[in-house]
């Protein structure tokens, strides 16, 4: 594809030869002569001396500086190069089709509903009175259980499970060993000592546009729901407990864990491995720093870090005073012992 057809398919701004031909697009370390690559981080502007690619996404503030004797690097203008560069994958990489149809091996109660259009791969299994939408695509092992409901254009890979009477809305995808609606950690203490497990009959809710990453589990509620909000994204070996409710556009980095209860709300980041205590909740907007613990609320709109997660300012200056603390201790022992002399004079 000509450097100036890529320009109008991503509406950006060219600068450059317009008749450069673009095979593929590639990170910018790695991006050979006929590649598109991007500058989304201008911690790796020194790359842009150096990188073998034809063109990059940049913003308009950047300048393209190159070693002397590198082929010109033409450029693509654009206020959000990363979001740019998405679509670019999406004009060289396509992903496979499955044309519709049930696999031999598969097994469909006859009381369950599928959608037309829908591919229900080898060995998968859809129990009764499960409702699945308009092409709907199971790969393979995957397991619908009884009174599940779910919409239009379901992806759901491999090994994947859907436990009883979860809903599901449109455009949802679940990426390998995803299980919705496993029961929740919910148990009651009895007189000797032992655990009694408390029914877990309230389903998982998943909205529109939402993607679970693999080994992810969202737990149903012992009453009520637990609720995932529309388009919001959940990454690798997230578990979100029992009636929790992550609100529209969020994202929950790898490793993240809701106890029970946990309200996130709209467009907060979670980021890697950060745990809640359960009935907390987070306001619209938060952002939580990786490793962090949160045992209390987080206001809306803040930025929050460390165990316990406090202000993210306050967290730094703690940290920048952690180094000092030999040094500080070292001194008070000094002083201490100054004063120990002094007073038995």
């Amino acid at each position: 594809m000509k450097l100036s057809d890529l320009a109008v398919k991503l509406n950006c701004r060219l600068e450059g030869d317009p008749g450069v031909e673009i095979t593929g697009v590639a990170g910018i370390d790695h991006a050979e002569p006929g590649h598109l690559t991007f500058l989304a981080n201008r911690r790796y502007s020194p790359l842009l001396k150096t990188t073998r690619a034809s063109a990059v996404l940049i913003e308009d503030r950047v300048s393209i500086d190159r070693f002397p004797g590198h082929p010109p690097l033409s450029a693509l203008r654009t206020p959000n190069p990363y979001l740019a560069f998405a679509h670019a994958i999406e004009l060289f990489y396509l992903p496979p089709r499955y044309s519709p149809g049930v696999h031999p091996t598969a097994i469909i109660s006859p009381t369950a509903k599928i959608g037309e259009g829908a591919h229900i791969g080898p060995y998968c299994f859809i129990d009764d009175s499960a409702t699945i939408g308009r092409n709907a695509m199971l790969h393979s092992f995957v397991t619908i259980y009884r009174n599940a409901v779910i919409g239009d254009y379901f992806f759901a890979h491999a090994h994947a499970v859907v436990r009883e009477s979860c809903r599901i809305g449109d455009r949802v995808t679940l990426q390998n060993g995803v299980i919705i609606g496993g029961d929740g950690l919910g148990y009651a203490k009895q007189s000797d000592g032992s655990w009694y497990k408390i029914a877990q009959s309230g389903p998982a809710v998943l909205e529109d546009d939402v993607e679970i990453q693999s080994n992810s589990c969202i737990d149903r509620a012992t009453v009520g729901e637990t609720r995932i909000g529309r388009g919001s994204k959940i990454d690798d070996l997230v578990l979100v407990g029992h009636a929790s409710n992550v609100g529209a556009n969020s994202m929950l980095c790898g490793q993240t864990g809701l106890a029970g209860s946990t309200k996130i709300g709209e467009g907060c980041i979670l980021a890697g491995q950060v745990g809640t205590a359960g009935h907390l909740t987070i306001g619209d907007g938060a952002v939580i720093t990786a490793q962090s613990g949160v045992p209390a609320d987080v206001p809306p709109k803040s930025l929050y870090s460390g165990y316990p997660a406090v202000d993210n300012r306050e967290w730094l200056k703690t940290t920048a005073a952690l180094k000092d603390l030999p040094q500080m201790q070292r001194k008070l022992r000094e002083l201490e012992e100054k004063l120990e002399r002094l007073s038995h004079r």
